[in-house]
């Protein structure tokens, strides 16, 4: 298995060193049978040969034992005179001393390619398993298929358990899949936190009972952290197994945030398809029922001012009919504005005016509905003319007028002022009423969202789009809008639009006189 100390020998144990000696004593008996035929310079060449295959075979150790084996046997059984180590001639002292260096130096090289050789082997096997594990994760579908792999990858090729952990909230870590590693969630946490800050993902937190803690971070953020149990029989990690763990590290944090960036489209497309399915149905209810609405609010009408005169209870039904169709009438034009809205098939018409005329003709425009209040329009006397479409902006303020007189007591005051701050004006309408509740003013501009409690606000009128139509047509116009409660009571919505570069109207009007 990786990660186990080895030295890449395939024999390291007493049976590499008696296999060593039984070849060198196997050696000399074909060595004395040779020795009739055979100068002493070729035997030697036997022996090194000897000593060189016992290098990459069995190991640098048995290598060693077998060319000290190999000078002492020569010596003994090759040498006059024979079975004895004493030596005749001093020559032989040199061929003993060569023959020793030559043994040690071939034994050590063939012994260091054998090592590479074997290390290369490895190597090799690794990149391989961590292709594999790399082609399999990148068609995993779901995080337990991730979890899957990799404790079968680290399984089978390191011996180890492996648990991945990823975040829950802000301030804890909770496994991805089920399982039976035992892991210290302080010290996970600790690793999460300190890669997170110091944006290193290649630290690694361990434990005296030998739990390792790999963060997994991705290119944006932290995914998790993978926890890893070393076997009994391990006490520590090599280096090349850091630098594995840290490249299987990687490819799962690759991974998660694959399938997180995945689900976020699929999300998203739903979203987009319902958002088209909700506009499509809006726009064809709308379409469908204006016709019919038309037609109700002219025959209220014919039946008012019918001849003879109806009576005084005919009159109240008439007028009641009246009014109700002109409501719904209302809701139906919200409903189709927020349909073409996000359809994008409005066109803005924008034209450098007054803000003040709009507001004034969506108070005349409300009528009945502002009767039973007192309004309010507070604008600085210097207020520059903004770029706007004149229609939309109208149906902006109808809308925000409408929502202050449903949702505030009769006889009080709605405000509407503005103010110029950097590059844009700020316009405000303020109510007296009740205000939004405080959950819902991030929520109060989308689509059929109500400001009040659902038992409040079926007693009044209205589908819940008045404000997101709002929040589109101001964000078309390059604006913001958000909502505020005061601390005198009542609610406060506040839209901005860049005030922009506005022609000079005088010199305007004093060329075209010229001319």
């Amino acid at each position: 298995m990786l990660f186990k100390t080895t030295n890449f020998i395939f024999y390291s144990s007493l049976r590499a060193y008696a296999l060593s000696i039984f070849t060198c004593i196997a050696l000399v008996a074909l060595a004395t049978t040779l020795l009739p035929y055979v100068d002493l310079a070729n035997i030697v060449m036997l022996f090194l040969l000897a000593v060189f295959l016992i290098s990459i075979y069995l190991g640098r150790g048995a290598g060693i034992l077998s060319a000290f084996l190999s000078v002492g046997l020569f010596d003994y059984f090759c040498v006059q005179p024979r079975f004895t180590f004493a030596v005749n001639d001093a020559q032989y002292l040199l061929t003993f001393a060569v023959m020793l260096t030559v043994a040690l130096i071939t034994g050590q090289l063939a012994a260091k390619l054998r090592a590479q050789a074997e290390l290369a082997r490895q190597r090799e096997q690794t990149t391989q398993a961590l292709y594999e594990m790399a082609r399999q994760l990148s068609a995993a579908l779901q995080l337990n298929q991730v979890c899957e792999i990799t404790a079968a990858f680290l399984r089978n090729t390191a011996d180890m358990q492996s648990l991945i952990l990823i975040p829950k909230g802000d301030d804890a870590l909770m496994p991805a899949a089920p399982h039976q590693v035992w892991y210290e969630p302080h010290m996970a946490w600790a690793a999460y936190q300190s890669a997170a800050h110091q944006g290193d993902s290649a630290s690694m937190l361990t434990e005296p009972d030998g739990l390792y803690y790999l963060p997994l971070k991705g290119s944006t953020r932290m995914r998790g952290v993978l926890v890893l149990a070393l076997p009994q029989d391990v006490p520590a990690l090599a280096s090349e197994s850091r630098e594995l763990l840290l490249a299987v590290a990687s490819l799962v944090a690759i991974a998660i945030e694959r399938l997180h960036y995945v689900d976020v489209a699929r999300n998203t497309e739903t979203q987009v398809a319902t958002e088209r399915l909700r506009s499509s149905i809006l726009s064809a209810l709308s379409h469908d029922l204006r016709t019919p609405l038309t037609v109700l609010v002219g025959m209220a009408d014919s039946l008012a001012l019918s001849k003879p005169p109806l009576s005084s209870r005919q009159q109240e039904t008439a007028q009641t009919l009246r009014d109700q169709s002109l409501r719904l009438s209302a809701m139906v034009t919200n409903l189709l504005d927020m349909a073409r809205l996000h359809a994008g098939e409005v066109i803005l018409r924008k034209e450098w005016q007054p803000v003040e005329e709009v507001i004034g003709a969506s108070i005349q425009m409300l009528g009945d509905a502002l009767k039973q209040h007192e309004i309010k329009v507070s604008l600085p006397p210097d207020f520059p003319m903004l770029e706007f479409d004149a229609v939309l902006m109208e149906r902006v303020f109808c809308n925000l007028l409408e929502n202050a007189a449903k949702y505030s007591p009769a006889q009080t005051l709605i405000e509407i002022s503005a103010y110029v701050e950097g590059a844009h004006a700020h316009i405000a309408v303020r109510d007296h009423g009740c205000g939004i509740p405080a959950p819902k003013l991030e929520d109060i501009f989308g689509m059929f969202v109500r400001g009040h409690a659902a038992e409040t606000a079926n007693q009044i009128a209205g589908t819940g789009i008045g404000l997101a139509i709002c929040h589109a047509i101001i964000s078309a116009h390059v604006g913001t809008i958000k909502a505020d409660n005061q601390d005198i009571g009542g609610a406060c919505i506040t839209f901005t639009l860049p005030l922009g570069n506005p022609p000079d109207f005088n010199a305007a009007m004093l060329e075209g006189d010229l001319t």
